[in-house]
């Protein structure tokens, strides 16, 4: 009689390591190339438009304000300038994330292995790379215009980056937030109104109740701070002041725009 020896069992193959997760700023910069590459397509319409309507606003409101350095003045020169970030960080970014959500491309970055604040870091840097040129020749003719000293024009320097990281926050938390696409695009451009109401109009002019939204809105501070340079003598006190109020309102934009990228992506 034949003894029946058992069939060795084989073991399961073990499963392949996972790569390591890619870092914040090695991911970041990968985004941010790649953000800027597909941009750059569109980039000259971009800050063509951009700067055209700014320049637009700067001279319907010349028939209106009185040139030489008055408060209404600065103010509309400063609002006129940071409106170029308002419409590509928020009313693009917001269009931007909007459609991705909408025709699934949110679900490429996901299965990514790079930290979720890269990817909205760096898309909202790209965008807001744009932003610079456009606002400094709409300053630029905006002194020109109203007769304002273009001395301290290279605050934009810290004003543009830090307006664009507080609006390009919410411009994508707005588009990640929003269920549908055509919701997003409304809402970018509601958000974009509100920046021009709030922040070309001289804070003096408004209504108190106006006034307390105008405070909420975070690139007003950046606005401020630009506004107060066309001065003879300016207060950098209070510059530094309304520049730390924006970067401190960036942070927590862009970390409302982290989680709410996690949100859209998990659900």
């Amino acid at each position: 009689m034949s003894v029946l020896t058992p069939t060795p069992v084989k073991a399961a193959p073990l499963a392949a390591p996972l790569a390591p997760a890619a870092r914040l700023l090695p991911a970041l910069a990968a985004v941010y190339r790649a953000q800027l590459a597909r941009a750059k397509v569109a980039r000259i319409p971009l800050m063509f438009v951009a700067t055209f309507q700014s320049v637009g606003i700067l001279v319907m409101m010349r028939g209106v304000v009185d040139s030489g350095d008055n408060p209404s003045a600065r103010a509309v020169v400063a609002g006129s300038s940071v409106l170029v970030v308002a419409f590509v960080a928020l009313n693009l970014l917001a269009q931007y994330f909007g459609k991705l959500r909408a025709t699934g491309g949110l679900d490429h970055f996901a299965t990514l292995p790079v930290p979720a604040a890269s990817v909205v870091l760096g898309a909202a840097a790209a965008y807001a790379s744009f932003t610079l040129p456009g606002a400094l020749v709409t300053a630029a003719f905006g002194s020109v215009l109203f007769g304002l000293s273009l001395a301290h024009v290279w605050v934009l320097l810290a004003v543009v980056p830090l307006a664009g990281a507080a609006l390009s926050g919410l411009g994508a938390t707005l588009g990640l937030l929003a269920p549908k696409q055509e919701l997003a695009t409304m809402a970018g451009q509601l958000g974009m109104s509100a920046a021009l109401l709030l922040g070309v109009l001289p804070a003096s002019h408004l209504p108190a109740a106006v006034r307390a939204l105008r405070d909420l809105l975070p690139s007003t501070y950046g606005v401020d701070a630009f506004a107060a340079t066309f001065a003879r003598h300016p207060d950098w006190p209070l510059v530094l002041a309304d520049l730390t109020v924006c970067a401190g309102v960036g942070v927590l934009s862009l970390v409302l725009a982290t989680w709410s990228y996690r949100r859209a992506t998990t659900r």
